[in-house]
């Protein structure tokens, strides 16, 4: 995951326009060439390291950006603290407008995915949107191994934007004979050092894969993630849930609706 570095920096360009007219004269520069080619500012904020967030919409697509005291200068990507916490995905929850997630939950349950966990009658399911080359994807892999093993079900649903391998990844992925065999390949594989799945991309995927990734990706954007892992899920009210980013190994139970299970992996040390 570039937790969302990509995918913002991509939204933010595709807000702004090739000409500068008549502009808004108490914004930022890189701010007033958004609202001129059609995007709204929705609100304003506060961040860390004196930074000013903004949150922009442009045709239902909603993106966080930020820009510094000066004004000269605009973030657009995730801001990781000291601690490594996703101050991006941390603002994007609080200040960005939720969607109907209702009709969104419906498609999701009709996206491609690959199944994990428990197949037959599972005690709890969750879909996450992944990356094969995402580290936080693959520490969320280890997280919920212990909980498979009591009961959950994970649907992962495979999007591509973070590196030029990662399509080709996913396309190994879907287009392997036994999906979640190569799925496990590609996390079991893994490379930490490179934040690099460890299964080969396909050098050409299908129309079909294509179609199904770009499907994902879309539905991800729908869903209002900024990065990966987003996971998603119902809880015991049948309230549609979602948090963006690997999320403390005390939060799992509710996630999952299952109890605390152990785990000692060092991986997930500081996640604890």
């Amino acid at each position: 995951m570039s937790p969302a570095s990509k995918l913002a920096t991509f939204a933010f360009v595709s807000l702004i326009g090739a000409s500068l007219s008549a502009q808004a004269a108490d914004y930022p520069k890189q701010i007033q060439m958004a609202t001129q080619s059609g995007a709204k500012v929705v609100k304003t904020f506060a961040a860390a390291s004196q930074l000013k967030g903004w949150v922009l919409s442009k045709g239902g697509r909603y993106t966080l950006v930020f820009t510094t005291p000066d004004n000269k200068t605009l973030l657009a990507g995730e801001l990781i603290d000291a601690e490594g916490n996703n101050l991006t995905a941390r603002y994007a929850g609080r200040y960005i407008p939720k969607p109907d997630r209702t009709a969104l939950f419906s498609k999701l349950e009709q996206s491609t995915h690959i199944v994990e966990g428990q197949r037959k009658a599972p005690k709890s399911v969750i879909y996450a949107l992944f990356d094969p080359n995402c580290p936080f994807c693959h520490l969320a892999w280890k997280a919920f191994q212990p909980y498979e093993k009591v009961g959950l079900q994970v649907r992962w649903v495979p999007v591509a934007y973070l590196s030029k391998t990662s399509a080709g990844k996913a396309a190994a992925i879907l287009e392997a004979k036994n999906r979640r065999a190569a799925f496990r390949e590609n996390e079991e594989k893994y490379n930490m050092q490179r934040h690099e799945g460890g299964i080969a991309p396909l050098a050409k995927s299908s129309a079909k894969t294509i179609s199904q990734l770009r499907a994902n990706n879309a539905l991800m954007q729908k869903f209002g993630a900024l990065g990966t892992p987003a996971i998603i899920w119902k809880d015991k009210q049948g309230k549609i849930q979602m948090k963006v980013g690997l999320p403390p190994m005390s939060e799992l139970p509710a996630i999952t609706g299952l109890p605390e299970q152990p785990e000692n992996d060092p991986a997930l040390a500081r996640f604890r």
